[in-house]
């Protein structure tokens, strides 16, 4: 793992942030009507995140609610996910929060990494 040193700025690779992801969710689970990890997300940073595409990755039917939520809110200002969202924010940008559905619910936690990819983290909400 090496990182790129850009005008002063050191630019993590994407495996560094996937790394601090994965450290950072270590025994996290989102809690809903049931308890769910975090998965780490990678994706190719040249396709366009639309709604057809998180369709696609969830498996869901074309008829599937895509919610656009705040970063923050979705967190809910939660002690345990204070070092998840202090990683997210710190290593990439133009983050997102996508959910898919509205009752078994993918949720994709997505921004740009310094090389140009997709990188973040989904997991799932029940909510009836």
């Amino acid at each position: 793992m090496t990182s790129i040193q850009t005008k002063g700025m050191e630019l993590k690779s994407d495996e560094e942030i996937l790394a601090k992801l994965r450290t950072a969710t270590a025994g996290l689970f989102v809690m809903s009507e049931s308890d769910y990890p975090f998965e780490l997300i990678q994706w190719d940073g040249q396709i366009p995140i639309t709604p057809e595409y998180l369709l696609n990755v969830s498996g869901g039917p074309e008829s599937s609610a895509i919610e656009e939520a705040n970063l923050d809110l979705f967190f809910n200002a939660n002690e345990r996910f204070r070092n998840v969202l202090a990683v997210l924010k710190n290593n990439l940008t133009d983050l997102k929060v996508y959910k898919v559905g509205t009752i078994n619910i993918p949720v994709y936690i997505v921004g740009r990494s310094p090389k140009g990819n997709w990188l973040g983290l989904s997991t799932r909400l029940i909510q009836t």
